[in-house]
């Protein structure tokens, strides 16, 4: 058998600009999933020379998930101050929780730049410093690489506490632990949704292709249930309209579903539970984690069709 061998290709042969050319091409939604693999979220509503002050950031994004603000700043050369200043004015200007710096080469004092803001900042910005390479075998065309350099400590980041370390309570560790075995079941199963880092959190978003609502898997230990519900963030109206289909909605889900239109609130959830949920045995896990990621895909696929 015959093997090629990977010969890397100069960025600025594909990629002349990297305002008018990079950030036009990683804009677009095919192209933004190489970042979405790497970041763990689902990024959207991208828009290109958002103005902070008399500067100008290359690129900004929501989360579908979550909401919250992603910037991010192409220097088709070696990493310098400028744009490392750049950067830090554009999250504070834009109040952004999430910074992507892509460079060709980071040098050396910024990585550790990086990894000083990720242990020194709050758990609410996070940085990455990411190099882009591309590569072809043979004739074949040019592939884009984005290898990360530098990325949140997760760990410093959770168990920082009013500027003091502490140690993750016993919940923390096993909702940690939980995500990170659920990670690598989703992984196995050849991802059918996009991987979220994990995190304490007792919650694990799952993007449907609107920001109007989206798909919430949720770990219950006090009543034992892990849950998975459509999660509609403010609109009545579409809640509404799901219910006149119910019937036909779970018909084809294969499985009833707890309908909580939540009159005293601007939220609403249709819900399923998965028993069998206990932090103290782990031995059911993997069958948990099985069926939560099935059900959260027949009702991403099924819920798509009605809204």
């Amino acid at each position: 058998m015959e093997i090629g061998r990977l010969k890397e290709v100069d960025i600025r042969n594909l990629w002349k600009h990297e305002q008018y050319d990079f950030s036009d091409w990683l804009s677009k939604n095919e192209n933004i999933e190489h970042l979405n693999d790497i970041l763990g979220l689902t990024l959207t509503d991208v828009s290109k020379e958002v103005y902070v002050g008399s500067y100008r950031c290359d690129l900004v994004a929501v989360d579908e998930s979550t909401g919250i603000k992603v910037i991010i700043e192409n220097q088709l050369e070696s990493s310098n101050h400028d744009h490392l200043g750049k950067i830090i004015t554009y999250a504070s200007g834009l109040d952004a929780q999430v910074v992507v710096w892509i460079v060709t080469h980071a040098k050396e004092e910024h990585k550790s730049a990086i990894e000083w803001l990720n242990n020194n900042t709050n758990g609410d910005v996070n940085f990455f410093l990411i190099e882009l390479h591309a590569y072809r075998i043979g004739d074949s065309l040019p592939a884009p690489y984005f290898e990360v350099v530098e990325k949140p400590n997760d760990f410093i980041k959770s168990t920082k506490v009013n500027g003091e370390k502490s140690e993750l309570n016993k919940s923390q560790s096993e909702r940690l632990e939980f995500w990170n075995q659920f990670n690598d079941i989703l992984i196995e199963k050849g991802k059918p949704f996009n991987v979220r880092k994990a995190t304490t959190d007792h919650w694990y978003d799952v993007a449907i292709g609107t920001s109007a609502a989206h798909i919430a898997i949720t770990l219950v230990n006090k009543e034992s249930y892990v849950g998975v519900e459509f999660y509609i963030n403010d609109d009545k109206e579409m809640f509404d309209k799901l219910l006149q289909k119910k019937d036909l909605i779970e018909e084809e889900l294969g499985f009833k579903l707890d309908w909580q239109r939540l009159d005293n609130r601007s939220a609403s959830r249709i819900k399923y539970y998965i028993k069998g949920l206990n932090f103290d045995n782990h031995s059911n896990y993997d069958e948990l984690i099985d069926k939560a990621i099935n059900s959260a895909v027949k009702m991403r696929d099924t819920f798509k069709k009605y809204i």
